[in-house]
């Protein structure tokens, strides 16, 4: 078999061919570092950008981009839906045993803990990159660690930042369960009897919906006199005797939910729906702005207010990763630069898009582009400004597959 270079030496047909070849080599694998190039290749490539699909808001917010990528720098993004992310790694892991390495089918992937974790283990992922688009700068990871670690696991720049999520708890001021004198539960312990008081009042999405399996780890790690263990690899930790705790707690919660706990809301979205239609008067999201926008689009009540647990609520980073052998990677690199810039954070972080709170550093940012960020806390159902300044660590990627399963084998029958 010739070589490109050999090919060079052979008349112009075949010196033509050695041109397309080296071409294809680099479209295949730019170099991060020149990213003049990068830009170049990215122009006219279509990234297949497999997200979750679930909600109509981070749906509008991926389509804007959609239509900014292509306005700024010639690259079509379509957005592959997903209910479940762990589909990608199977999918990806597939190619790669069939010997499918140039021609992927997924080109960037909103990702993190676990599924990155997998994706790493079975070097499914093209890096490191992330360090080296122009935008990451400007999350000021020396003072931000977070951007730079995913469930206690260091990124090493195969997944780019760019959104912060922490559980946020909201009801409804004007329920029966909260006048008078009746404060929304602060704690695990005071969830538990809220609902006693309140049963059917309260619940939250079956396992393995991500938004349910963080309220797993957020009851875990309150409830558990182990707390280190989860922060590292769960075979080093007695499982069983760690998680007693949680399931002793769910044991006792589960009559007094929604259905008595016989059935579970599919996932995050559907649990503000249930708050809509009156089913419910105490919710949580993963994303602190959720209530506050659902409110702005007249879906829940004016009555609604938003809060965090006192000893802190779950939160981390979500990312964007692009597989080993996506056939766009310039153009996902473009895609995950954009999504770090000023602009597109912004408009992120807004309620008339999604709410999801920016991931960079606004000490770092022009007096020019600081406004853009302002906090929008005219409405309030938005959480307190200092609801943030406690914020709990994501144990350890393998913990969350290992209660998934516990959950599963315990009430997956239910």
């Amino acid at each position: 078999m010739h070589t490109a270079a050999s090919l060079l030496r052979h008349g112009p047909r075949l010196a033509a061919l050695a041109c397309a070849m080296l071409s294809a080599t680099a479209l295949a694998a730019p170099d991060p570092d020149d990213w003049k190039t990068v830009i170049e290749q990215a122009e006219g490539q279509t990234v297949y950008w497999n997200a979750w699909g679930g909600d109509s808001r981070t749906n509008r917010y991926i389509d804007w981009v959609a239509g900014q990528m292509q306005q700024r720098f010639g690259v079509e993004v379509e957005h592959v839906k997903l209910e479940d992310t762990g589909s990608v790694v199977s999918r990806v892991l597939a190619e790669k045993q069939a010997g499918n390495d140039d021609g992927g089918s997924v080109d960037a992937v909103w990702i993190n803990g676990e599924n990155f974790a997998a994706m790493r283990e079975h070097d499914l992922l093209f890096g490191p990159f992330a360090e080296s688009l122009p935008h990451f700068g400007l999350t000021n990871p020396a003072d931000n660690p977070e951007v730079v670690t995913d469930f206690t696991l260091p990124v090493d720049g195969f997944e780019s930042p760019w959104g912060r999520a922490q559980i946020t708890f909201y009801y409804d001021s004007d329920a029966a369960s909260f006048t008078g004198d009746g404060a929304p539960p602060k704690s695990m312990a005071e969830l538990l009897d809220w609902a006693r008081e309140n049963p059917g009042r309260f619940t939250y999405p079956r396992i393995p919906d991500f938004t349910g399996s963080t309220f797993l780890k957020q009851a875990l790690i309150e409830l558990t006199d182990q707390d280190e263990a989860l922060y590292r690899p769960v075979s080093e930790s007695d499982f069983a005797a760690v998680t007693a705790p949680l399931w002793d707690y769910l044991d006792k919660l589960h009559p007094h939910l929604w259905r008595e706990g016989q059935s579970f809301p599919a996932s995050g979205p559907r649990l503000r729906t249930l708050m809509s239609d009156g089913e419910l008067d105490l919710a949580f999201s993963f994303y602190p702005t959720d209530a506050a926008v659902a409110v702005k689009e007249y879906q829940l009540p004016k009555s609604v207010r938003s809060y965090v647990l006192d000893g802190g609520t779950l939160g981390n980073v979500h990312f964007v990763a692009i597989p080993y052998n996506s056939p766009h990677k310039a153009g996902a690199m473009a895609l995950a630069n954009f999504l770090l810039s000023p602009s597109a954070q912004a408009q992120k972080q807004s309620l008339d898009y999604w709410g999801d709170r920016t991931v960079l550093d606004i000490n770092r940012l022009s007096k020019a582009q600081r406004p853009l960020f302002e906090a929008q806390n005219n409405n309030p159902a938005l959480p307190p400004a200092d609801a943030f300044e406690k914020t709990l660590a994501e144990p350890h990627s393998g913990w969350m597959d290992a209660l998934q399963k516990a959950w599963l084998e315990r009430y997956g029958a239910q």
